[in-house]
């Protein structure tokens, strides 16, 4: 894995974009500790549903941009978004099973940011990702005419006491079906 990102800061606005794409950059602390503290506020499972939601949509916007970006399609969108997700801290990722025909993947996830900051934590604390492999998923079923749609679940957590996280993407209904 290339360690570095392309960053670049407009000296002019001090926005920092990372392949055009505009990017915040806070310490670890700071964002668990906003997101631990919405997740008491909300309840886990409320909170779960939002994030799941806006992590899908966001995930797919990614896909799209970096594929134009890049000139990629398929899996390799995807195996671009993991990478670029390990150099951004949040820990790192990886395929342990993918077929984009069935619209399934069982993704890795070694020293995540959410187990590492939160150590006296137990349970699954990484859900939060769940949503974005399922939008990348389906951004790679539109990207090459697969109708399937999917969904993941974070199924093993460090938080339970594992050595990693594992998160489990499968196929739920054809795009029709899920337009009708």
């Amino acid at each position: 894995m290339q360690p570095q990102l392309p960053i670049e800061v407009d000296a002019s606005t001090g926005v920092w974009t990372t392949d055009k794409l505009p990017m915040l950059y806070v310490p670890r602390h700071f964002f668990t500790n906003n997101h631990t503290a919405v997740e008491a506020a909300l309840g886990r499972d409320e909170y779960a549903q939002i994030l799941y939601q806006a992590g899908h949509k966001s995930a797919y916007f990614w896909c799209e941009k970096e594929a134009k970006q890049h000139g990629m399609s398929g899996l390799d969108v995807y195996q671009h978004y993991l990478k670029r997700l390990s150099q951004r801290g949040w820990g790192l990722f990886s395929f342990s099973e993918v077929d984009a025909a069935k619209a399934s993947a069982s993704i890795k996830l070694l020293n995540s940011s959410f187990v590492l900051q939160q150590p006296e934590a137990h349970g699954k604390l990484c859900y939060m990702f769940a949503g974005w492999f399922a939008g990348a998923m389906d951004w790679v079923s539109d990207n090459t005419g697969n109708p399937l749609r999917s969904t993941c679940s974070e199924t093993q957590c460090g938080g339970e006491g594992h050595d990693n996280c594992v998160f489990t993407v499968t196929a739920t209904v054809t795009a029709v079906a899920a337009q009708g």
